[in-house]
């Protein structure tokens, strides 16, 4: 799968149209490039601000695994995001464009492209809003570090985040036999700790609102830069950590049409499964 480019691009604005941009940086928080980004995209109507999901959070609970999709078929709809394969096997994470597969017995792939995706979220990320973090000495903590650079509980937000982590607790799921449900699964999961690990954190903050479509809270996928090891993470601690936000407005959702899903009992609330799928290490 061919990785996303990015390209530099010099102009010289008018003082009126300076000032205005810093003033406007100034109260919002975001960058003059994402400014510049947003302005380009509206003027030639390119999306952007929106999340890309294929099927939902009540139907991964239910066990809707089969594919649904292919790996080959993400660049259409971004280059950031995480997810999971056919059968879970393993977990999913897609940055720079190049999408990763973090298997059970701890390898890390780069995912094949006719491998098969039944549940994804993805993003074409812009970075809106950086921050440090300083001192992060566990997962709890991490969300209650950046729940207040979100302008909003109401909204989505695609989060990057990069350094040196002093540990790191990921897991990663096993293929399952069809019948089985997303907490079947967790119980057989495996956990990893790495220590003193340079790598990313890809993933999204998601409302409350949302819960019958997606994961509500933080969803993070870690990612080592050496591209060894990954991971839907569990833990954390690190003494700085570079953010990155992009808020996202909108929401495209993809629901399979395949048997599996068409035939599913989707009624159920998720949330409870959820919790204790994604939050818990064993």
């Amino acid at each position: 799968m061919p990785s996303s480019s990015n390209h530099d691009l010099h102009l010289r604005l008018p003082s009126g149209h300076w000032q205005a941009l810093q003033k406007h940086c100034a109260q919002t928080g975001e960058s003059a490039s994402a400014v510049i980004r947003k302005a380009l995209g509206d003027f030639l109507d390119l999306e952007h601000h929106t999340i890309w999901q294929l099927s939902t959070s009540t139907a991964v609970v239910e066990g809707v695994f089969g594919e649904a999709l292919k790996v080959s078929d993400l660049p259409q709809h971004g280059d950031f995001g995480i997810g999971t394969f056919e059968h879970l096997d393993g977990e999913g994470i897609l940055l720079d464009g190049l999408c990763w597969q973090a298997r059970a017995d701890g390898s890390l792939i780069q995912a094949p492209l006719d491998e098969g995706i039944p549940f994804w979220i993805a993003s074409r990320f812009q970075s809106e809003k950086q921050f440090t973090l300083e001192d992060v000495q566990s997962l709890e903590q991490l969300g209650e570090l950046l729940d207040p650079f979100r302008p909003s509980a109401n909204l989505f937000v695609a989060i990057r985040i990069t350094g040196t982590f002093n540990q790191v607790l990921v897991r990663s799921v096993s293929p399952v036999e069809e019948g089985a449900t997303l907490l079947d699964a967790a119980k057989a999961q495996t956990t990893f700790r790495h220590q003193a690990i340079q790598g990313t954190l890809v993933g999204f903050w998601s409302p409350t609102h949302a819960s019958s479509l997606n994961i509500p809270g933080y969803h993070l996928h870690f990612l080592s830069d050496d591209r060894r090891h990954g991971g839907h993470l569990l833990d954390l601690r690190a003494d700085s950590l570079q953010v990155d936000f992009d808020l996202e407005s909108n929401l495209r959702l993809a629901l399979p049409e395949t048997r599996e899903f068409l035939m599913a009992d989707l009624s159920g609330d998720p949330r409870s499964a959820l919790e204790q799928a994604e939050t818990k290490a064993g």
